[in-house]
């Protein structure tokens, strides 16, 4: 019995970290979108095609918040990873989701840096050079900071 309890005490900070990232943004969600892709962009990064889930359950006479998720990234660092492990395609490119909660405050919301390459990589079997974790982080950092903040982004 004490084993069993000490097993679930040590799961619980894993439990309790999903990986998850979330940042409250002043700004409606649509947006907010549009700022965290000209983020993006303004870094010399892509913005994959839109998921507006919101759009896709009215299309079916259902109704949600607002809900979109943005892929985003560098090709020229994540291809080669697709071309290891082609079901690493799955998790690649990253993303963010910019939704509104049932009390209509929008949020920005992302996987961390640890999670994407600590999870994430091992997942598909993949190694990443020593950095990656500090250096996407940061990244992600200014970007989702910059789709949230006041100042004026641009491209």
């Amino acid at each position: 019995m004490v084993a069993v309890f000490a097993c679930l005490v040590l799961a619980l900070p894993a439990l309790a970290n999903n990986g998850l990232q979330r940042k409250a943004s002043p700004y409606s969600v649509e947006q907010t979108v549009e700022r965290f892709e000209a983020a993006v962009r303004s870094k010399g990064l892509r913005v994959f095609p839109r998921i507006d889930h919101a759009a896709a359950a009215a299309d079916y006479g259902l109704e949600m918040p607002p809900t979109v998720v943005i892929g985003f990234g560098n090709p020229k660092y994540g291809t080669p990873y697709m071309l290891e492990n082609p079901q690493a395609a799955i998790d690649f490119p990253p993303r963010a989701v910019v939704y509104e909660d049932a009390d209509g405050k929008v949020w920005l919301a992302y996987n961390s840096s640890p999670y994407l390459y600590e999870y994430l990589f091992e997942r598909h079997g993949l190694d990443y050079p020593p950095g990656d974790i500090e250096f996407f982080n940061n990244a992600l950092e200014r970007l989702t900071d910059m789709a949230v903040g006041s100042e004026p982004i641009g491209e």
